[in-house]
């Protein structure tokens, strides 16, 4: 009886062994799968911080280029319009972004958009492997992954149309002072109105002139 039971234990113990073995590599499989999934959300996290980056720093540069124009209002159309910055600084941007989440931009892709939207099409290429060196053949593959977005403006700027002055029935006398600047008017921020007092100046912020946000490829 005691030789029997030491037989069956002795069959058994090599099947044991293998249903462990078959776990295991179970188990790494469905690691390998989860790291190489990570990798692949990583990616598009990356593309979506670098594109968001690129629009939000063309955005500074709107807002900073229509203060140097402020006291000039026929000056603002193309900075309200969202047209006048510079892209290498934005891009700029997009790629240190792409960095901090561990990519780098897909062959320097990164492009304004076309087609009347104005904002950024980013694609990356995460610098970790997809596999993770734990996948055989993965050692060389990255996950690549595409974001834009779009710069919207949030602003409008009508110029009052000037009163018109009756003629004088004598001569008006020219003052002897610099007039007090008048206050410009007609700027609408999403529906709020703002006057601009030359000497004291109280300005929207970037956030006021334009929306910054993710936008899907069918946009």
């Amino acid at each position: 009886m005691t030789t029997g039971f030491r037989s069956d234990s002795g069959q058994a113990f090599p099947v044991y062994i293998a249903a462990i073995a078959g776990l295991l590599f179970l188990a790494f499989v469905y690691f390998a799968v989860g790291q190489a999934a990570t990798t692949r959300n990583g990616a598009q996290t990356a593309a979506d911080a670098a594109a968001l980056a690129a629009a939000q720093d063309a955005r500074e540069q709107l807002r900073e280029g229509w203060l140097e124009v402020i006291l000039d209002p026929t000056q603002w159309g193309r900075f309200l319009e969202g047209e006048e910055y510079i892209e290498s600084s934005a891009c700029q941007q997009a790629a240190a972004f792409a960095a901090r989440n561990g990519a780098t931009l897909e062959g320097g892709a990164c492009d304004r958009l076309a087609g009347g939207d104005e904002g950024f099409s980013v694609t990356v290429r995460t610098t970790g492997a997809v596999g993770r060196s734990l996948i055989p053949g993965t050692e060389s593959q990255h996950a690549t992954a595409s974001a834009k977005a779009v710069l919207e403006p949030k602003c409008n700027f009508f110029p009052p149309e000037p009163p018109e002055s009756p003629a004088p029935e004598e001569p008006v006398e020219e003052p002897t002072e610099d007039p007090e600047p008048e206050l410009i008017t007609g700027l609408t921020c999403d529906e709020e109105a703002w006057a601009i007092d030359p000497d004291d100046p109280e300005l929207p912020s970037a956030a006021d002139l334009f929306t910054v946000r993710l936008a899907s490829d069918d946009e």
